[in-house]
């Protein structure tokens, strides 16, 4: 029991959901000794989901691999490649059965809303009712955890990432700006690591800040609440035009911020002219059409986060003054003349 006790406290040590993850199955790994224990989760697009591994370990393996989180959807495996996971999940209950040579239980991983993956235990015999009890008191405890993060990371009305979490991403961004080049790749389920479309090449980051256009005037004409589910539709329009590695946040008010990995400067606008065009495509109850001004930049690997946020601010009010409902590159901006290359701030001007 103090060996659980002591799991339970390191699982719920960090506030990192990357660390909790491979945290969890390091545990279930020292109490159960099964041959393998990871966690998979659904991403991407509806019709197009995938399989994500957070954290799989497997034999002795010191170390939990897991799929890199800006792997490309298209990379993973497809939901119809493992109809266990999909029955463990629709079901909501745990699923026990023989696999070759050895069993396989699942668990189902669920958020207050819906099921978003499985925990995937494989054993020489069946798993035994208690250990199956022992895990599925731990995945409660994980549950509660998960919840009291997304209630202290997410903004309540919509959802998104909240403001004070950018910072922690943005220097994880920068961290890997920083690191020495190398290949990036995903994992394959058996191990085998699978180059990815940016192996060998840096990554590179964009942030863009979003602002609804005259958004005064929908609070002032249709009150507060309208104006919420503004904000509301708007967040959900953000998740369908976005990738599900790209992170997106409320800043408060009118303001989104979106922090993505993309090829070059291109790609960034296509990304963002997407949600423009969405935004000023889609019918808002009791509103009608609303228009959306974005302004991006791409992270440097010497900036600090309001260096990086100043800039993507600054072509957003170019936007504005010149007839928003527009995507501008600040970079593009200062190419064309139309703005000065503001003197970079420094690391300790944070939010």
């Amino acid at each position: 029991m103090s060996e659980v006790v002591e799991h339970l406290a390191e699982l719920t040590g960090f506030r990192d959901r990357d660390v909790m993850d491979v945290t969890l199955v390091s545990a279930l790994r020292d109490l159960l000794e099964p041959r393998s224990v990871a966690i998979y989760r659904i991403v991407g697009e509806s019709g197009q989901e995938r399989w994500l591994t957070r954290a799989r370990l497997e034999g002795e393996q010191a170390v939990a691999s897991a799929d890199a989180f800006w792997t490309e959807a298209e990379h993973l495996p497809a939901l119809h490649t493992q109809p266990a996971r999909l029955e463990c999940m629709r079901e909501r209950h745990v699923l026990q059965n023989r696999q070759g040579e050895q069993w396989l239980t699942l668990f189902p991983l669920a958020t207050d809303r819906e099921v978003v993956g499985v925990l995937e235990l494989g054993t020489d015999a069946p798993l035994r009712n208690s250990a199956q009890r022992m895990v599925g008191s731990i995945l409660r405890i994980y549950h509660n955890f998960q919840g009291l993060l997304d209630y202290s990371e997410r903004d309540t009305l919509t959802g998104l990432l909240n403001r004070k979490t950018f910072d922690e991403s943005f220097l994880k961004a920068l961290s890997e700006l920083n690191a020495p080049q190398r290949q990036a790749c995903s994992l394959a389920e058996d191990g085998r690591r699978l180059a990815g479309p940016t192996a060998g090449r840096q990554p590179r980051y964009w942030l863009g800040v979003i602002d609804i256009d005259h958004f005064k005037s929908v609070n002032d004409r249709h009150g507060h609440l309208i104006g919420d589910e503004v904000l509301l539709l708007l967040s959900r329009l953000m998740r369908n035009s976005f990738r599900f590695h790209d992170l997106l946040y409320r800043f408060g008010g009118e303001e989104f911020v979106v922090l993505m990995r993309c090829e070059d400067d291109d790609d960034a606008a296509q990304a963002f002219e997407r949600l423009r065009l969405n935004c000023e495509q889609y019918g808002f109850p009791q509103v009608g059409r609303i228009t959306v001004s974005i302004g991006f930049t791409e992270v440097r690997a010497d900036d600090a986060p309001a260096g990086a946020f100043e800039r993507a601010d600054r072509a957003v009010y170019h936007a504005k003054a010149h007839g928003r409902n527009q995507v501008r590159s600040h970079a593009i901006l200062v190419e064309q003349g139309q703005m000065r290359e503001s003197r970079q701030v420094s690391a300790v001007e944070l939010f």
